[in-house]
């Protein structure tokens, strides 16, 4: 068997309607004068892959570039307008949050239900129910209607049939984002185990970390369309890409909004910041810097008259909150006796051992006893930390380190 998936021109299209009407009425008098639609589109175009037997494949993607929808034709949920498909072996898959459920069902009848759907006898179900449950680990609500159950309850138990119920295809879509971080690395270790039986896996997700390591090939769907295809590092490096100018371009709009900001910039303005740029080790000005990478911060400036001893500061946030660091000249013993007139301050930080993520960046003047704001900026510029060479992928920061073993052990295996 070469291929156990094949998708050759794959084409899916919808209708869309503008109108939105809410009365049952209107409802029944478009059915009856057979309203046209305003629109249709295609979800999916001339769209074409194939998966080998024991492969773990990946589809990366914007939301609304046409993942989903193919997944579902894989499954068989719906079938492409053009195009044929050819599927090899019992399909098992994750796709939305309560997808095959019934929310009037308890657990343990939904994983009946389920089974059956999946084409399981009812005494091969009872056979595998224990580990089913088991591992949900929602043995104390097994019996309650799933209609009770948070978006994580859910995602477990549908995770724990879909890879128990023993497929010869295994497809995941996004579901794995929801739930606490524990099950879900509980889940990728099941999925590790799954690809070393030789099982074949489609997988979908937006951690090109997790796609990287998981899978050996990968398409990336731009609008619909195949916009690249092969192994996995050469698509997510095209697909980083993409991303990387998209952010950059909203980042600079951002940037752009500062004055009309008043909520958090604040100050005397005795001194004021003009601008802030980020450089790159070549003074190139971007946006996106590499973990482990030289970045330079470059804060312009313009005093409208003499200001002795002043401070200069700096901030950064991870998206999320969290304080990273706040330094500032004072702290370093580098504050000038004066400034006057206009120039610029460059914060530079040598290595960048942030991991990958969007960061918040601040930028304040202040007196000497940084009592007086003169100009401050929270969190008014943002930029992007992209993959480095570390393997890092958990956490805030990349702390090279090295693992070394004493006692008894077998060969190290890279």
């Amino acid at each position: 068997m070469k291929y156990i998936v094949e998708c050759e021109n794959i084409g899916m299209q919808f209708k869309r309607y503008r109108e939105k009407n809410r009365m049952l009425r209107w409802t029944i008098l478009n059915q009856l004068r057979k309203r046209q639609p305003n629109e249709t589109f295609w979800a999916l175009k001339n769209v074409g892959f194939t998966v080998r037997p024991g492969e773990t494949f990946g589809i990366v993607g914007e939301n609304g570039s046409g993942k989903s929808t193919m997944l579902k034709l894989i499954t068989g949920i719906m079938k492409p307008d053009t195009g044929t498909i050819k599927v090899l072996g019992r399909v098992s898959a994750l796709l939305e949050l309560g997808a095959g459920f019934h929310p009037d069902l308890t657990g343990t009848e939904n994983i009946y239900l389920n089974g059956s759907i999946m084409g399981l006898t009812r005494s091969e179900i009872r056979s595998k129910f224990s580990e089913i449950v088991r591992f949900s680990e929602l043995h104390d609500f097994i019996d309650t209607p799933i209609k009770h159950y948070s978006s994580g309850m859910y995602m477990r138990l549908g995770f724990s049939i879909a890879i128990n119920v023993d497929p010869d295809i295994l497809v995941i879509d996004e579901v794995l984002a929801v739930g606490d971080q524990g099950f879900q690395s509980k889940c990728l270790d099941r999925i590790r185990d799954f690809k070393r039986l030789g099982k074949t896996i489609i997988f979908v997700s937006h951690d090109l970390g997790v796609t990287s390591q998981l899978c050996s090939r990968a398409v990336w769907l731009d609008g619909g369309e195949v916009a690249a295809r092969g192994s996995t590092q050469r698509v997510v490096d095209h697909y980083r890409k993409r991303v990387q100018e998209t952010v950059e371009v909203r980042l600079e709009e951002e940037h752009r909004t500062v004055e009309a900001d008043v909520e958090n910039r604040w100050g005397n303005r005795e001194v004021e910041i003009t601008r802030v740029e980020f450089l790159d080790d070549d003074n190139h000005s971007t946006h996106a810097f590499k973990t482990g990478s030289m970045m330079q911060v470059k804060i312009h400036w313009a005093a409208k008259n003499r200001v002795e001893k002043p401070v200069f500061g700096v901030g950064i946030h991870r998206n999320d909150g969290v304080h990273v660091n706040g330094p500032n000249t004072k702290f370093t013993g580098s504050i000038p006796s004066y400034i006057e007139g206009h120039g610029a301050v460059v914060y530079r930080i040598e290595q960048l051992n942030l991991l990958p993520g969007t960061y918040y960046f601040s930028a304040a003047i202040y007196d000497y006893d940084i009592t007086v704001p003169f100009d401050h900026h929270e969190q008014l510029y943002a930029f992007m930390v992209i993959p480095g060479d570390c393997e890092e992928e958990y956490g805030t920061f990349y702390m090279p380190s090295q693992w070394s073993y004493e006692g008894s052990y077998g060969p190290i295996i890279e």
